[in-house]
């Protein structure tokens, strides 16, 4: 899975932004698979998952039950914080599920709660960046909060329209994440971190 490798930003703040994601493989795994993908995402909102989320179910923290009820395929969490991916990641590792977990982070902040749960990457995929006339892409900042979202399902111009309403009291940076949040279907927004970035950018 490669659709969350491509989020930009600072390591300070890339430092605050995990994604997990379990799947069953076709043709190998795919028997019985429904209950363990709903598992993992029990398991997730256990350890304070900042989101969470299904390709069938949508994403979104403040419905769990409701994206857990209707997860398949793929199961999605986000954490804010490697204390928290590190005690996700060990009781994914005791639950023994039998399917594929990803984690996309910063390498070595990601190997080092790896190594904390007990566990070892044996695979790593690297994003190359943007090709192309890459001049006519928003700007960084704007970038940073869009591509949180891996099918770009998330308006530039909505990040926009939630800084100016930051700016003129109409909401709280929280409020504005969780307005950017349900427009990525697969709930692999991090909020928390969008809440910050949205913040930093209002105060421009």
């Amino acid at each position: 899975m490669t659709h969350t490798l491509h989020r930009r930003g600072s390591r300070e703040s890339l430092s605050k932004d995990f994604v997990v994601i379990m799947m069953q493989s076709v043709g190998i795994n795919t028997e019985g698979h429904i209950p363990k993908i709903r598992q993992f995402l029990k398991l997730a909102t256990r350890h304070n998952a900042v989101n969470i989320g299904s390709v069938t179910g949508g994403g979104m923290i403040e419905k769990a039950d409701e994206v857990i009820s209707n997860a398949d395929r793929i199961g999605h969490a986000v954490f804010d914080n490697p204390e928290s991916l590190t005690a996700f990641l060990k009781d994914v590792k005791e639950a023994d599920l039998g399917l594929s977990v990803v984690v996309s982070g910063i390498f070595d902040e990601v190997d080092k709660c790896l190594d904390k749960a007990g566990l070892k990457h044996h695979t790593a995929n690297f994003s190359l960046g943007t090709w192309g006339r890459t001049e006519k892409l928003p700007p960084q900042e704007i970038l940073e909060v869009t591509t949180m979202c891996g099918h770009a399902l998330i308006s530039a111009n909505l990040v926009r329209a939630m800084v100016e309403d930051i700016k003129a009291g109409r909401k709280t940076p929280e409020q504005a994440a969780k307005v950017l949040a349900p427009n990525c279907a697969c709930g692999v927004f991090n909020t928390a971190r969008a809440a910050d970035l949205l913040s930093a950018m209002a105060k421009k």
